[in-house]
């Protein structure tokens, strides 16, 4: 019986196991998980911490029977190795399993910088169900809480420990807040309303140490007895910039990184995350990569990259789940993946900023601004000829949707162009005039194709 063997329990792993029991009703499909939870998503633990929702709310699928009832296996255990050539992945509870065809699609992780301290009692990441409880025990309203790190995710998480009431403190080593999504002016501006939220925000700062001081003699007598008293001895938090902060909980989020440590010596091919084809597949045929750890072409820049949103893991997994069925029949691949775009949208404490493709800009490409510093308002658009190829803005939620659909639809301006470059505010009556011409010029040429 052909066995397929996906690797990670996420988004990606759940829609590819889905799709190929749609496929192949009789397949044997097993998902090897590393979290004792049932499937969850990350991207739900910020709602979970507000009091959105509850954890059963983060659940992917709601029945407790989901897998069982669609005859998937799930394995609790951690992926320490993989054998393309002997079609053998490794675990850490000692199994090794055999597999047909593998999807690798175990995400990212945390990355943990090199800070003295940063393993201290009272430190966590905000990745997994297990953090996020650790981090409501903590995070009590008054609690004085420091963040490190202020990038996409960074400003989610902070979202959360706003609306726990907490006494708020970030750090970011970047000039900027959300420095890979935003230029200079935008992310000052989300710093400024921050710190008007009552936010302290340190920029261009590192944290260089984190400590918590000795017990005095009470407090060695509590701990004698073993009760801990560090609840009363706060984390002293060195910052770059000479100053001491005091924190009763620190949040580590410095970034993550795809998590394929355990492909060395594989024979997949990894760059920053796995490589992979149109189809989904790596270098070895009848592997396949999906979701945060997999590298995907970028069809506005041309690059491959890793785009870690749960929209762009959906897709690749249902187009890797319908390759992996095709493969496993001897069968010529029959999904494509158009590509992948950088799509982001934020909400920073109630103020919304977007960041569409390639936000810097294409060599040789055009760029206008418009920047109203009295109402909270930033528009950037960036060029290649006459295609929008990114954009940022904030406070400028009324054109979300045009950016998007004229970012990814790759959308020739023609003459809306210059319009843009006078006044970006017109992107909605550009995307409309552009896209109508664009049907006008398909028709006509269909009519004499006729």
């Amino acid at each position: 019986m052909t066995h397929h063997l996906i690797l990670g329990a996420g988004p990606a792993g759940v829609i590819a196991a889905e799709t190929i029991r749609k496929m192949a009703p009789q397949d044997r499909i097993t998902i090897v998980g590393d979290e004792p939870e049932p499937s969850y998503s990350r991207m739900a633990i910020p709602y979970l911490l507000i009091g959105n929702v509850d954890e059963r709310g983060t659940y992917l699928r709601k029945s407790p029977t989901h897998f069982t009832d669609l005859n998937i296996q799930v394995v609790q255990a951690k992926v320490t190795a993989v054998n393309a050539a002997g079609k053998t992945v490794t675990l850490d509870n000692g199994q090794s399993l055999t597999f047909d065809t593998l999807l690798i699609a175990t995400g990212s992780h945390p990355v943990s910088p090199p800070v003295p301290g940063i393993d201290s009692e009272g430190v966590h990441t905000c990745w997994t169900l297990a953090d996020a409880r650790k981090i409501a025990a903590l995070a009590t309203k008054g609690a004085r809480v420091l963040q490190l790190g202020a990038g996409f995710i960074g400003c989610i998480i902070m979202e959360a420990l706003a609306a726990r009431g907490v006494q708020l403190s970030v750090v970011e080593m970047g000039d900027r807040m959300v420095p890979r999504m935003m230029g200079p002016t935008a992310g000052g501006m989300i710093r400024d309303w921050c710190e008007a939220k009552g936010v302290q925000v340190f920029t261009g700062t590192r944290v260089e140490s984190i400590s918590r001081p000795e017990p005095g003699i009470g407090g060695r007598i509590l701990g004698a007895l073993g009760v801990s008293g560090s609840a009363d001895r706060p984390l002293q938090v060195k910052l770059s910039n000479g100053k001491t902060v005091e924190a009763d909980l620190v949040i580590s989020a410095a970034g993550v990184r795809p998590a394929i440590g355990y492909l060395e010596k594989s024979g997949v091919t990894c760059l920053l995350g796995v490589l992979t084809d149109e189809h989904l597949q790596t270098n070895v045929p009848g592997i396949f990569a999906a979701g945060d750890c997999a590298e995907a072409l970028d069809k506005v820049s041309g690059k491959m990259i890793v785009s870690a949103i749960q929209p762009n893991a959906a897709e690749q997994a249902r187009i890797a789940g319908i390759n992996m069925v095709n493969h496993a029949r001897g069968e010529a691949a029959s999904a494509n993946l158009k590509g992948v775009t950088q799509i982001n949208v934020l909400d920073t404490l109630g103020l919304i900023s977007t960041s569409f493709g390639d936000w810097q800009g294409a060599p040789g490409g055009e760029h206008v601004e418009l920047t109203d510093t009295a109402k909270g308002r930033h528009l950037s658009l960036q060029f290649k000829d006459d295609v929008l190829v990114g954009c940022n803005s904030v406070g400028w939620t009324e054109h979300v949707g045009v950016m998007r659909g004229l970012v990814e639809g790759q959308v020739k301006l023609g003459s809306w162009k210059e319009v843009l470059m006078k006044d970006p505010t017109q992107l909605v009556e550009a995307y409309l005039g552009a896209a109508q011409g664009q049907q006008e010029w398909s028709g006509a040429n269909d009519a004499r194709r006729r």
